[in-house]
């Protein structure tokens, strides 16, 4: 493969990633300002965990030392939607808080909701925990929406920031709408039964809890303790360990006494690869993987050899490909996201005037907006990067079907019929019936023509027969 042919296949590539990706990040930006919140709740309570620190610059001192070695608190946080990894890595934070027999284990919560199997594991994780858990949402204007109202109540203390709310649990369809019918009546109740197990174990308010479910209510967190959802609601997560110190909780049919006020505190954080595959498993981000990746292989099927296309889009397909086997897909749509690229494929093998570049990339659209089958909003595709992306890969499957038949209907220029019309010079006489030679592209060659034809003289090739070339003479205007 040549150089310009690399170099104008990254370009291509490059140029389409940087079309796409900024549309994934402006449908997906709800998501990634709760990342930001959870960065600085982060470092808040970095600085609050500061204050156990000596103070005025005094030395640490042998009660210091103990101290350090007495109680531990596990800290860790939720600031995205539920979703598999996020249920692996609470499972492995509950199993840590156990093992390392930490005094209570606080889950920083902010999410819009989730996927429904995943928030069961989280809370099942809670609920078999040997370790207390205090789930807290925080910061200030944070929220445990939808999947998050039912991990809040899973916890064995429920706290909250002032600013932030929660509730609205009511199942929804993809598109946002309710579910009609039985089949909506039958998940509105066994989420509502749901809502009212936990808060039946916990001591909560189990009509409100089923009214958040059933009629969508929410709470503020001054209207959640005052309804006796949560049991605490303070500013920062020291003030929190403060307020939890000599509270009794009970676990595994044990009273337990919470010794939190001089607790030191550990934060666990998702490894590297729990992060990206975190980022990975999100609805905007399979389909945009999916498409660059289909992008990718459309270029390599017009363009063979180009490899570099091919092999980015094969390693985009197949992340993406892992990104939905972890998502609640449908396969009906699934299979209309492969029709569309059928179509795609057909429109560059067929002239179709750009009727089949339409239907795929009406295919597309409603492949992706029925992909995803969980019913809460925040594992839904963004119908404005869906249609965005519809329309891109349409665009450039119409622009590469017609460069395809252009290129079907271009002279051809290899071979003998290559040779036809072309200009040659003479370079040993023609007599007629006795052939001479011909110079074209390089090469010599026989030469017959029906006039005598001087050396030096310019000849257009009229006709190819095997190894000899019938040319005619080309007469200067």
């Amino acid at each position: 493969m040549n150089a310009p042919k690399l170099a104008g296949s990254a370009r291509l590539i490059l140029a389409l990633i940087l079309i796409l990706l900024p549309l994934a990040l402006l449908a997906a930006g709800p998501a990634l300002e709760a990342g930001g919140d959870g960065v600085a709740a982060e470092a808040e309570a970095g600085s609050e965990s500061d204050v156990a620190a000596p103070a005025d610059g005094e030395a640490a001192s042998a009660s210091d030392l103990d101290a350090e070695a007495g109680p531990e608190v596990i800290v860790a946080r939720i600031d995205s939607a539920i979703q598999v990894v996020v249920a692996e890595f609470m499972e492995q934070v509950t199993a840590e808080a156990d093992l390392a027999g930490a005094e209570a284990l606080v889950v920083e919560l902010s999410t819009p909701g989730g996927e429904m199997q995943a928030m069961r594991a989280v809370f099942t994780a809670f609920l078999e925990a040997d370790t207390p858990v205090i789930v807290y949402v925080s910061p200030s204007g944070a929220q445990a929406a939808s999947a998050g109202f039912f991990i809040l109540l899973g916890a064995d203390v429920a706290a909250m920031a002032p600013g932030t709310n929660t509730g609205a649990a009511h199942p929804v369809a993809g598109g946002g709408q309710d579910i009609p019918g039985a089949m909506g009546d039958k998940v509105t109740q066994d989420a509502a039964a749901t809502a009212r197990s936990l808060a039946a174990r916990r001591g909560r308010d189990q009509k409100l809890a089923e009214e958040a479910v059933t009629e969508s209510r929410s709470f503020s967190a001054e209207e959640a303790l005052e309804a006796g959802l949560v049991d605490l609601v303070a500013p920062s997560l020291q003030s929190l360990l403060v307020e939890l110190d000599g509270r009794v909780v009970e676990k595994r049919g044990a009273e337990r006494t919470l010794e939190t006020r001089d607790a030191s505190v550990r934060r666990v954080e998702m490894s590297a690869f729990q992060r990206i595959r975190s980022t990975i498993a999100h609805p905007n981000i399979a389909i945009l993987l999916m498409s660059l990746g289909s992008i990718g292989l459309i270029f390599e099927i017009t363009h063979p050899g180009a490899i570099f296309p091919g092999v980015v889009g094969a390693i985009c397909l197949i992340v993406g490909l892992w990104a939905m086997s972890v998502l609640p897909i449908n396969y009906a749509g699934l299979a209309l996201l492969l029709l569309a690229g059928v179509l795609w494929v057909l429109e560059i093998k067929i002239p179709s005037f750009g009727m089949l570049t339409l239907a795929g990339a009406i295919s597309f659209c409603l492949g992706a907006m029925m992909l995803f089958r969980d019913a809460d909003p925040a594992l839904q595709a963004s119908l404005r990067l869906v249609v965005a992306i519809g329309i891109t890969i349409g665009l450039l499957a119409l622009a590469l079907g017609r460069l395809a038949l252009k290129a079907q209907f271009r002279r051809v220029a290899t071979g003998s019929e290559g040779l036809l019309d072309e200009l040659g010079l003479v370079s040993s006489g023609i007599a007629v019936g006795a052939p001479g030679k011909v110079r074209l592209h390089g090469e010599i060659w026989n030469a017959e023509a029906d006039v005598a034809v001087a050396e030096g003289d310019r000849v257009r090739v009229v006709q190819v027969d095997g190894m000899t070339l019938h040319v005619e003479p080309v007469r200067d205007s």
